[in-house]
């Protein structure tokens, strides 16, 4: 697959027991594992589906770390854009550095600190499979201010910009730069943390994947040790849930 400016392009799961989560998503998605990259590359674990790469678990480095899903956006110069977003007022937390022949990646956060990676493609392109049950199919930002964030990412990434209400919020989505803004072509959004949400709770990415039955997901997930943070319920796209591992790295499900 080619991936367009700023489309998220993989996913991988900082976890503090990579072989836990292996057992956990193998269950869960139907996932099968590849450890060949070995210490070389950190132990960086590859998730497939039928043969084709749709995520990655990685050890974490550091227990101050936190145990979570980074989502990745294409770029075609990866220093290049870490430099945007911090002209634009976001932060760049690791330069970009090549990854032997597979690519050159960096960690960067928008101006209220939620962090997301840039994904410059060498060999590894990103997702072998996409929008189907038990592959990566939407990621949105819950931001604070939108009046700070908005601005951000269509700055860094020049987005067409389409407004919806979704569940009874303010939301936002993404499409990529010179496409049509709208839903047929929305790669992603922005949602606000307000209402529901607790007041300490940090700005950061949600991402979802895809599944046949929501409500047997979030069942499978509390039989697995993990647990539900919102239950399924409907929006005009679906029904969804947000969920937890059982290492406490939260994701979100839906069911189209």
């Amino acid at each position: 697959m080619e991936f367009a400016e700023g489309v998220p392009c993989w996913v991988d799961a900082a976890l503090p027991d990579v072989e836990g989560g292996k057992r956990f998503y193998g269950e869960l998605f139907g996932w099968s594992f590849d450890d060949a990259a070995g210490g070389e590359y950190g132990h960086y674990v590859l998730a497939s589906l039928d043969g084709q790469p749709v995520a990655a678990l990685a050890p974490k480095a550091d227990g101050r770390l936190p145990t979570a899903w980074t989502v990745y956006l294409a770029t075609p110069d990866a220093a290049t854009t870490a430099a945007r977003v911090a002209v634009a007022g976001g932060q760049v937390i690791t330069e970009p550095v090549p990854v032997g022949p597979f690519g050159t990646t960096g960690l960067v956060a928008d101006p209220e600190g939620a962090v997301f990676g840039l994904w410059q493609a060498g060999s590894h392109r990103g997702f072998g499979r996409l929008r189907e049950p038990g592959t990566y199919c939407w990621t949105e930002v819950y931001a604070r201010d939108k009046s700070v964030v908005d601005p951000f990412y269509e700055s860094v990434f020049e987005y067409g910009v389409y407004d919806v209400e979704v569940g009874g919020e303010d939301f936002r989505t993404w499409s990529p730069r010179g496409a049509a803004a709208g839903p047929d072509t929305a790669i992603g959004g922005r949602a606000v943390l307000a209402g529901s949400f607790p007041a300490e709770m940090p700005a950061h990415f949600l991402s979802y994947f895809c599944v046949a039955d929501c409500d047997a997901t979030a069942a499978a997930v509390r039989r697995l040790g993990g647990r539900v943070r919102t239950e399924p319920f409907d929006i005009q796209y679906g029904r969804v849930a947000v969920l937890a591992d059982n290492q406490g790295a939260a994701f979100g499900v839906l069911q189209d």
